[in-house]
């Protein structure tokens, strides 16, 4: 099969960390992690010893000065964050920090995702001063804003940017750029735009003596978690240490918003994990941007009063339901343009002036994770402009493509897995040779398996031993990717679906402790490469995971293909 290749086995006489199970010790060397002294620090992070000195970022000493001097003083600070789920999580830390010192002179402006787009803009700094802000600190933003930084400077308010996506050739006049890719000292380059935060406000506790109890930071690593989880950054080194204890505090928040969000949707707050940010958390969080104003998910996190959070989680899920039905109607059209093209191109660029830019990174994510190539979709914004989102594959950096044919743009920005950009109409139906030209010359050494599996085991290795192991590798994400098993031979004793319109699928199958589920969810049996049948032997590539579904705690495999 050219579909799926298998991780080369360890040998039997490999015994440099015997003490870990065969499966565990397969995984770790899978994903390079092969030394005892590195296993032991994947396995078990330590938040005090693995987290990097803050004052390592560039420009660290020039931020922090600059806002204890604004809280001193007493000015009027400004948080601008941008407005999805890496942006609004670090803008709620800004919050929590304030809260907690007493600090009350201070707002937040999210730029309107569909008016005015991405990024620190030149209009915004109009609407700041107007609200006689002294000083801007960014949130997720800021690092190509070039202009809107001037225009803050011309009418005298300082700017402090934190950010993490990749800078240009030219950096803004800030007072300070705090960003892990500025600068040569800071030894991990992947922290998410709320980690930055985080590191900013460490920081500032460590040299502003507010009295606050030690640890009390802690509790707002919810916050840098879920972003860090959301955002598709590498879980590896300093971040993969943020998720874990981020995890840790989501499953114990106190967060109001959070806690009703959750039990909304029947989700174990004290058993959640990096797939209910990514598909229950993550996507209400964006859908209050991409559908209507990205402070109804600010809110909704920094709110106390239980009756004005409930009304916001039910806005949500409007919002989210409407975004659904939605995206669901682009995903068929693009499925439509992707199917007339004449050959499938390496790299996949769709669009249509009709589409809401806030939706097409989601039809993005969905094209180039069922073709396994980047994919750059686009539509027209509220002032006309063609804009768009693109995804990687994983091997492609879809910002060093967009750098490759960087005439084709009005702006772009992102980082290695995700960015976004706008186009210069004139040229938007040639970027996609544009983008296949560069893509195919410069920048790929892609393999053609599209599946990676980790192992191959047996149908009876499922359970409980073999959770344990994965959950001490867990959170999964990018450079951590979540485990892919091969099961061979093995004949289900249901086939079917459920669902209210019947849209997963279900098999069961018998094994030594009993029945098995494995499910796809939104894949009909028969989109499989073979579809099950009742008795009938076939071969499955599969994740194993627990569920914690209604409060019932199950094992079961999540269908990744059937042949």
């Amino acid at each position: 099969m050219d579909f799926y290749q298998v991780a080369t086995e360890l040998g039997e006489n490999d015994k440099s960390v015997s003490k870990y199970s065969k499966v565990l010790r397969q995984l770790l060397h899978n994903r390079g992690i092969i030394k005892e002294s590195d296993i032991d620090n994947f396995l078990n992070p330590r938040y005090e010893e693995e987290l990097h000195d803050p004052f390592l970022l560039n420009e660290m000493t020039e931020a922090t000065d600059r806002i204890l001097r604004a809280i001193k003083q007493g000015e009027k600070i400004c948080i601008y964050s941008d407005y999805d789920c890496d942006g609004i999580p670090g803008a709620v830390v800004w919050h929590d920090f304030f809260r907690a010192i007493s600090y009350t002179n201070f707002f937040s402006y999210i730029p309107h995702r569909h008016l005015e787009g991405f990024g620190f803009n030149v209009d915004a700094v109009d609407k700041i001063q107007d609200k006689d802000a002294d000083l801007i600190i960014t949130v997720d933003c800021g690092t190509s804003d070039v202009e809107a930084v001037q225009k803050a400077n011309q009418l005298n308010i300082d700017v402090v940017i934190t950010d993490h996506h990749e800078a240009g050739e030219v950096l803004p006049e800030a007072l300070a750029i705090v960003n892990p890719k500025v600068g040569d000292n800071y030894p991990f380059k992947h922290l998410c735009g709320a980690g930055v935060v985080f590191k900013v406000v460490t920081a500032l506790l460590a040299k502003g003596n507010f009295g606050l109890k030690p640890g009390q930071e802690k509790w707002w690593l919810d916050m840098v978690g879920l972003a860090t989880l959301a955002d598709m950054v590498e879980l590896r080194g300093e971040n993969r240490t943020l998720a874990y204890y981020g995890l840790k505090v989501l499953r114990k928040s106190r967060r109001p918003g959070l806690q009703q969000l959750l039990r909304k949707q029947r989700c174990n707050q004290a058993y959640l994990t990096e797939d209910d940010v990514g598909f229950t958390i993550g996507p209400r969080i964006n859908a209050a941007s991409r559908m209507d104003s990205p402070e109804i998910a600010l809110e909704l996190l920094i709110e106390n009063d239980e009756k004005s959070v409930g009304n916001r989680v039910e806005n949500l899920e409007k919002l989210n339901n409407e975004r659904k039905g939605i995206v669901a109607s682009m995903v068929r059209e693009a499925h439509g343009k992707v199917a007339q093209m004449e050959s499938m191109p390496e790299v996949l660029v769709v669009g249509n002036p009709l589409w809401r830019p806030s939706l097409v990174g989601l039809v993005a994510g969905k094209l180039a994770d069922e073709h396994n190539k980047p994919c750059f979709a686009w539509g027209r914004d509220g002032k006309g402009v063609i804009k768009g989102s693109c995804r990687s594959d994983g091997d492609t950096n879809v910002v060093d493509l967009m750098n490759e044919c960087s005439e084709f743009f009005l702006e772009y920005g992102g980082h290695h897995m995700s960015g976004g950009f706008s186009v210069h109409e004139s040229k938007i139906h040639d970027l996609p040779q544009a983008l296949l030209s560069v893509h195919g010359s410069k920048l790929t050494s892609k393999s053609s398996m599209k599946y990676e599996v980790d192992m191959e085991l047996s149908i009876n290795d499922v359970n409980s031993s073999l959770i344990k192991d994965l959950e001490r590798l867990a959170p999964f994400g990018v450079g951590n990717e979540k485990p892919i098993f091969l099961f061979k031979n093995v004949a289900p004793r249901i086939s079917g679906t459920f669902g209210k319109s019947a849209e997963h699928t279900k098999l069961v199958f018998d094994t030594v402790t009993g029945p098995l589920d494995a499910i796809a969810f939104f894949k009909l049996p028969r989109d499989f490469k073979k579809e099950p049948t009742q008795g009938e032997p076939c071969n499955l590539i599969a994740n194993v995971e627990r569920s914690f579904f209604m409060g019932r705690s199950q094992i079961r495999l999540r269908l990744i293909e059937i042949f």
